[in-house]
C-alpha cells in the first residue's frame, strides 16, 4: 500500500515514532515553537513544569529565544537539542509503528456566552514527499505554500535539521474536501482501530487522542479519496480553471517555514546522493498532519501586528504619506472606543489600532490589494526597512494584542479574519498570500509536538 501512496500521492506511511509506554505524555507534548513569541513567561512555565522529564521541549527551539540569544547561544542550544535527539533515539525513548497513518482528534475547551463549549478537530498524520513541494513564487506544485516565505527565517531551522536524526512536526497541511471524504469517515471506525494515545495537553491545550490506521481497507479508502481529490477533472471543475493550472492537493496551513527548511535541507542533501539513494532517504519526506479546511472545528483567526519601540504618531503619519504618494486616498482617525471603528470593506480597507490610552483606525480607499492584511503589511515592510530600531511581532488573540499595544512605545493593529473556504481558490488564482494573513485558531489550539520520525539512514 505504501508503494501506491508514494507513486500516486507523494505520501510515505512507512514509519512513525511515538514515545514509549510509561512516558508522561502531558509533559512530553509541547505546543508549536513559533507560538507565544512575545510571552516569555509562557515558555518559562513550560520549562518549570517539564523539568528534566522526557519532553519534546528538549528537542525544539522556541522562537521566543531567537531574538534574545546571540549566535553562540543559539548554536549551543541547537547542539544540545541535536544531542538530546540522538540520546532519545539511541536509548529507547521511542516505539516505532510501521505502514500506518495516525488518525487524530484534538479537542479544545472554552466558553461562549458564559457557557462551556468544546470542539474537536480531526486530522491524519503521515509524511509527504518534499519533491512535490515548492515554496517559490508562482509555484504550481502538488504541495504549496499559502503565505510568502521569509528566507531570513530559514537558517536557524535548517541548522537544526542538518544535524538532526529525527523530526517532530507542528506542520499542518490543508485539503479542500467539502464532501468530507478523506479524514472524517475514519471517525466511524474508532472502535476497530488501536488507540495509540489519549491525554490532556499542558497549558490549557485541550485533549488529544490518536488511533492507528493500518488496515488495508481503511488505507485503501483514504488513498482513493485523495486520488479523487487530486484528479485533474475534479480540480478543474471545483475551481473553474483549465489544464494550465497545476493541481493543488495540499496547502500549508501551519508550519510554512518549518516545511520550507525541510525542503531546503533536502535540496542540499540530495546533491551528494545517487538517484537510488534519493528514492529511499527518509529526509526526502516530512511528517505532517493533514486537516480538512472544511472541518467544523477549524476556525481561521486573524493575526494581529504589534510594533515595539515605535513612535505611533510618526508611524501613522508615514502610513498616510506612503499611500498618498501612490495616489491612494487614505488617512487615520481616532475614536473613543473600539466599537466606534467602522466595518472593513472591499473598496475601503479599515484597520483598527491602539496605542497608549488611544484607539483609532487607519483607512485606504480602493487599495491595490484584496486583503486588508496586504494593505497594512506592504506599508509595515517599508516602514521597518526605514526604521531598523522598530521591532514587529505577529500576535494571536485580541486580548494579547491589546495588552501589548497599551504599553508605552508600542502600537497594535487588529486585522479582520479571512474566509477559510476562499483559501484554495485564492492561492490557485493569485498565488501566496502576504505572510501571517491568517491563523488556524488561537495559539493554544496549534499543533503540539507529539509524533516523530527518523530522518537519517
Amino acid at each position: 500500500m505504501n508503494k501506491h501512496f508514494k507513486q500516486e500521492l507523494g505520501i510515505d506511511i512507512s514509519s512513525i515514532l511515538l514515545p514509549k509506554n510509561g512516558t508522561d505524555m502531558k509533559k512530553w507534548a509541547v505546543v508549536a515553537c513559533d507560538q507565544y513569541t512575545s510571552e516569555p513567561d509562557y515558555w518559562k512555565n513550560v520549562e518549570d513544569y517539564v523539568g528534566e522529564s522526557p519532553s519534546t521541549l528538549h528537542l525544539i527551539f522556541p522562537e521566543v529565544y531567537l531574538e534574545k540569544e546571540n549566535e553562540k547561544e543559539k548554536q549551543e542550544r541547537i547542539a544540545l537539542l541535536n544531542d538530546t535527539m540522538r540520546s532519545y533515539l539511541e536509548n529507547g525513548y521511542f516505539t516505532e509503528i510501521t505502514d500506518s497513518m495516525i488518525y487524530v482528534e484534538r479537542t479544545i475547551y472554552g466558553q461562549k456566552a458564559g457557557a462551556p463549549i468544546s470542539k474537536t478537530r480531526k486530522g491524519l498524520v503521515l509524511a509527504v514527499d518534499l519533491e512535490q513541494y515548492d515554496f517559490s513564487k508562482g509555484s504550481q506544485s502538488l504541495i504549496r505554500a499559502t503565505e510568502g516565505t521569509i528566507l531570513d527565517r530559514l537558517p536557524p531551522r535548517i541548522r537544526i535539521r542538518e544535524n538532526a536524526c529525527i523530526e517532530l512536526p507542528h506542520i499542518m497541511l490543508l485539503i479542500d474536501d467539502p464532501g468530507r471524504t478523506v479524514i472524517e469517515p475514519l471517525s466511524r471506525h474508532i472502535d476497530k482501530m488501536e488507540k495509540l494515545y489519549s491525554f490532556d495537553l499542558m497549558m490549557d491545550g485541550g485533549r488529544v487522542e490518536g488511533y492507528r490506521v493500518n488496515s488495508q481497507d481503511l488505507l485503501q479508502k483514504v488513498f482513493q479519496a485523495l486520488v479523487d481529490l487530486k484528479s485533474t477533472e475534479t480540480f478543474m471543475k471545483k475551481y473553474n480553471v483549465d489544464e494550465s493550472y497545476g493541481t493543488l492537493l495540499f496547502a500549508v496551513g501551519d508550519g510554512n517555514h518549518s516545511l520550507a527548511a525541510a525542503k531546503s535541507w533536502w535540496d542540499k542533501l540530495k546533491t551528494n546522493l545517487t538517484e537510488e539513494q534519493q528514492k529511499i532517504h527518509p529526509a526526502r519526506y516530512a511528517l505532517v498532519e493533514i486537516v480538512n479546511v472544511h472541518d467544523r472545528a477549524l476556525e481561521f483567526e486573524p493575526i494581529h501586528r504589534v510594533l515595539f519601540n515605535v513612535d505611533p504618531g510618526d508611524l501613522l503619519s508615514s502610513f498616510k504619506e506612503f499611500y498618498s504618494s501612490q495616489g491612494i486616498k487614505c488617512g487615520y482617525e481616532y475614536v473613543s472606543h473600539m466599537n466606534n471603528v467602522p466595518i472593513n470593506m472591499v473598496s475601503k480597507h479599515i484597520i483598527a489600532f491602539l496605542h497608549d490610552d488611544k484607539t483609532g483606525y487607519i483607512w485606504a480607499c480602493n487599495p491595490p490589494y484584496n486583503l486588508d492584511t496586504a494593505t497594512l503589511q506592504h506599508f509595515l515592510d517599508h516602514y521597518l526597512d526605514k526604521n531598523p530600531g522598530v521591532v514587529i511581532d505577529y500576535v494571536h488573540g485580541t486580548d494579547v494584542a491589546e495588552k501589548l499595544g497599551r504599553q508605552k512605545g508600542n502600537i497594535s493593529f487588529f486585522l479582520s479574519p479571512m474566509k477559510k473556504e476562499d483559501l484554495f481558490k485564492t492561492v490557485i488564482l493569485d498565488g501566496v498570500l502576504p505572510r501571517k494573513s491568517f491563523s488556524m485558531g488561537e495559539a493554544r489550539e496549534k499543533r503540539y509536538y507529539l509524533e516523530a520520525r527518523k530522518i537519517i539512514l
